[in-house]
């Protein structure tokens, strides 16, 4: 960017004769990754997801695929950061540490909104608690590794569900201030 600024002080403005940004070495750009789903893999992957042990596997990777939330995000998720009337989804603690709002909208709304009816009254601490301490959030990393190997997806990591929601959000004609609104 500085020597950008640089350039057009010299090209346009005449203001100077040399760019004293040329001088300094840039630091390589990191490759960034980008791995989406198929069509195709995202069916193979839902279908493995729903027939897992993990009994909430598949509304975790829903809720992820439509929000674009982190697991971190997802899993640490209590029922006082669900707005069910409003189709919203507080995040208080964030990566970044910006609060920031969700819609939650479609096949996510429905399965959490059924997941809160199902639980009743009591319990609604963590919206997906360890089943052997309800104060603990769910550990799904064996589950999720199993499933993207049984739906025989290749180079495929819980974080790129996110990057496949960015993608969906362009593809449906979401602005890029939409989309980093959403994504955070």
């Amino acid at each position: 960017l500085l020597s950008h600024a640089f350039t057009i002080a010299i090209k346009e403005w005449q203001w100077m004769t040399v760019n004293p940004a040329l001088q300094i070495s840039k630091p390589r750009e990191a490759q960034g990754r980008t791995r989406l789903l198929s069509d195709e893999e995202r069916e193979r992957l839902f279908a493995v997801c729903k027939s897992s042990e993990c009994n909430h596997l598949f509304t975790i990777v829903i809720l992820a695929l439509s929000t674009g939330m982190r697991r971190g995000e997802i899993l640490g998720l209590s029922w006082e950061d669900v707005d069910l009337k409003n189709s919203r989804i507080t995040l208080l603690r964030t990566k970044n540490g910006e609060r920031r709002v969700v819609p939650l909208v479609g096949k996510a709304y429905g399965l959490i909104k059924n997941l809160y009816l199902k639980l009743g009254p009591e319990n609604k601490e963590l919206v997906f608690p360890s089943p052997n301490n309800p104060l603990q959030s769910i550990s799904i990393r064996t589950a999720w590794e199993t499933s993207v190997k049984r739906a025989e997806i290749e180079n495929f990591r819980f974080h790129d569900l996110r990057h496949s929601t960015a993608s969906y959000l362009a593809m449906n004609g979401a602005s890029l201030l939409e989309i980093a609104d959403i994504l955070g």
